[in-house]
């Protein structure tokens, strides 16, 4: 068979995209090892992406100049206003389209179009293109934003004019994909059930990065250290639980000594609240953002308890990009969620996972895993083989021949 990724972010580090797409073209070629695998590679700014580590046949990358013109701009205000659709928009979706039209499509027998971000402009570019039809789309999240679980956009008309943008993109497609079973079901809700969504899991296989650089890794200085890696943004609740810790270590010498809760969040304006916000606990230790390479010896070396945040706070339906990296490594894990959520369906023991909006809990729970961890260093399995090659295989047999 041959196969044609089409994909915006393939970047090893500073994105969750960029790790889930490698991963996604690595785990391909296992399940079809002797098959064609063509990526073509659309970004829109110069990056280092080891695009040689892809056990592909080739990768054609382009990047596109994606700044919208003084007159696009100007125009635009006058045509949103009398026919609210988005120049701006459309003008960014065609230079995608541009390019896409040029690829030699009837040569694959299947194609996935992924994208990046919240834009979607790959898939939208392809939007009246005859790749479509060959084509299965990827939702890594809702689209528009407005259907994003903690996202603070309102229901505007440029969210509709995005939704009934996307929804031709739906119909002409040949087959849509998620990488969650609720974000399936509530895109094939929203979209009209005019498409079926299939569910394939995000991915994770190191064979596509370089860990050696570990220079930046912070020393650990606890017997316990627990790590939290990651942005705080769409209902994502980490005051919970870092007062949960501050709670447990203020109660008790034990935890006070042997613990430490090591944070790398992503944005300037997180770190300084948090830092100032939790100083008096020294074992709450703020670092910025570093490279997934550093990152990975952190959370893979390190650490001994990995912290997930899912989008809240009444409903999660979103895969994190971490969860089947976390999951390649076998230890204890706990996932801060909403009672409604896509990894309250994939981890098997309650212990692993605590209500995002319910601080006693969270509080017994990180404090029962601490406790397992002092005496045991065994491998455990919060996911089971959610994330295994095998169930990948099943999986994307079920998108490729619509089972």
């Amino acid at each position: 068979m041959k196969f044609l990724v089409i994909v915006q972010d393939l970047r090893v580090s500073g994105t969750s995209e960029g790790l889930v797409s490698r991963s996604f073209i690595a785990k391909l070629r296992k399940v079809y090892q002797d098959s064609i695998i063509d990526v073509v590679h659309l970004k829109h700014h110069p990056s280092e992406d080891f695009l040689h580590m892809l056990p592909v046949d080739s990768v054609q990358t382009q990047i596109l100049d994606l700044k919208t013109p003084i007159f696009t701009r100007w125009l635009n205000k006058i045509y949103w206003r009398l026919f609210h659709l988005s120049l701006n928009e459309r003008y960014i979706q065609k230079a995608y389209g541009v390019y896409i039209a040029k690829i030699d499509y009837q040569k694959y027998d299947h194609i996935f179009i992924r994208s990046a971000g919240l834009g979607f402009e790959s898939i939208l570019g392809a939007k009246d293109l005859p790749i479509l039809k060959k084509s299965i789309i990827n939702f890594h999240d809702p689209y528009p934003v407005f259907w994003c679980a903690g996202s603070q956009n309102r229901l505007s008309n440029l969210e509709l004019f995005r939704l009934k943008e996307m929804y031709k993109v739906v119909f002409q497609a040949k087959g849509c994909i998620s990488p969650a079973k609720t974000l399936s079901n509530d895109m094939e809700l929203l979209y009209g059930a005019r498409k079926k969504f299939y569910a394939l899991p995000h991915q994770y296989d190191e064979t596509v990065f370089d860990l050696s650089d570990v220079d930046k890794a912070f020393t650990k200085n606890k017997k316990i250290t627990i790590c939290y890696h990651g942005a705080i943004q769409f209902g994502r609740n980490i005051y919970d639980l870092l007062d949960a810790y501050q709670e447990l270590v203020g109660n008790s010498l034990l935890y006070k000594e042997n613990t430490e809760f090591i944070l790398r969040v992503k944005k300037t304006i997180d770190i300084d609240y948090l830092s100032k916000k939790y100083f008096k606990t020294e074992n709450i230790i703020v670092l910025g953002p570093t490279n997934f390479s550093n990152s990975a010896y952190e959370q893979i070396h390190n650490a001994d308890i990995n912290m997930i945040l899912e989008n809240g706070p009444v409903y999660s339906n979103i895969l994190v990009g971490k969860a089947p990296f976390l999951a390649s490594f076998n230890k204890p894990i706990l996932s801060i969620s909403p009672i409604r959520s896509e990894l309250r369906d994939i981890i098997k023991e309650e212990k692993y996972i605590a209500a995002c909006n319910n601080q006693e809990e969270i509080k017994q729970k990180l404090e029962h895993l601490i406790m397992d961890r002092l005496y045991s260093n065994k491998p455990v399995y919060p996911f089971g083989d959610y994330f295994s090659d095998e169930n990948f295989k099943i999986m994307l047999e079920n998108v490729l021949f619509e089972k």
